[in-house]
């Protein structure tokens, strides 16, 4: 078996070495090994292939998420700020202003599309491989990976076109935007350690990523996205933020974006340690159960 095993391992020592050399003038910065500058370029390459695929025959193609988020802003503005008649306390925006109230909706909507999107394909990311599970020499950890940095790829478009409007309707660019990845960590390890564990999962459990769309929707609604954090009881408001990461990574991106001003640092650092320790508990899940993936599938 150890002879069998042999070229194999050389031909990914072969393949490290290609596919690490995009990656050479990083390596000052990063120390890494050659394998796991080949587990990046691999990434990055998957990555592409997903978001070519994805829309592959399509007209639009790659813009489509941007007509997804864009068709949810203008729903929900209509309902909430039109009809429901919500109010907003926003510093520098009228909280009369349905275009004030698009864009703080559309700010608290992007990072949870990335959130959303990212668990819900991370959860069949194992299920819908087999063929790469069972490859003697394919490095299993980067399939939950692949959909949450596609989703992230997506969400810079929505992003880009947010940052665009508001420096139009505000005339202003804030600092702030330089401290907008410091909220991508906290949401990075939150989808990505709970797409361990739903990927995980889903190999021997095939109703989780089914599961998954009931459980995401209660958590939306249960997260101040689409209505202010005000208007939470004021006993129940703390809680929200302690226990739900998503919140307060959607309060800092309105405060980075359309604000200027910071003023959830408690919050994001509660969000920050508990997403990390989410992410632990997720990837240790997914190492503990990936040696019975291929028997499984």
């Amino acid at each position: 078996m150890a002879g069998g095993l042999k070229p194999w391992k050389a031909s990914l020592k072969a393949s490290c070495q290609v596919l690490a050399k995009p990656w050479a003038h990083l390596q000052a910065v990063l120390p890494l090994k050659d394998e796991q500058w080949a587990a990046l370029a691999l990434l990055g390459m998957l990555v592409q292939r997903d978001l070519t695929v994805r829309y592959k025959g399509s007209v639009l193609g790659n813009l489509w998420p941007v007509v997804h988020q864009l068709s949810m802003l203008l729903i929900y503005t209509y309902v909430f700020s039109i009809v429901l008649q919500v109010k907003l306390e926003l510093k520098g925006g009228s909280s009369d202003s349905s275009l004030m109230f698009g864009l703080w909706l559309f700010a608290g909507l992007l990072p949870w599309l990335v959130f959303n999107g990212g668990l819900q394909q991370a959860a069949s990311a194992v299920v819908r491989q087999p063929n790469l599970v069972k490859k003697v020499v394919f490095p299993l950890s980067l399939l939950p990976l692949v959909p949450v940095f596609s989703g992230f790829l997506e969400n810079t478009f929505g992003l880009m076109i947010l940052i665009a409007f508001v420096a139009f309707f505000q005339q202003t660019l804030h600092l702030t935007l330089l401290l907008l990845p410091l909220v991508w960590l906290p949401l990075l390890l939150l989808t990505t350690g709970l797409g361990y564990g739903a990927a995980s999962l889903s190999v021997f459990v095939r109703d989780i990523p089914q599961t998954l769309v009931v459980v995401l929707n209660l958590w939306f609604y249960a997260t101040p996205v689409i209505y202010p954090v005000s208007m939470i009881p004021d006993p129940l408001q703390q809680w929200v933020f302690w226990l739900n990461p998503v919140a307060a990574i959607a309060e800092m991106y309105r405060d980075i974006i359309l604000i200027g001003e910071v003023t959830h640092w408690g919050e994001w650092a509660i969000a920050t340690v508990l997403s990390s320790v989410i992410f632990g508990l997720g990837f240790g899940l997914y190492r503990k159960l990936k040696i019975a993936f291929a028997d499984v599938l």
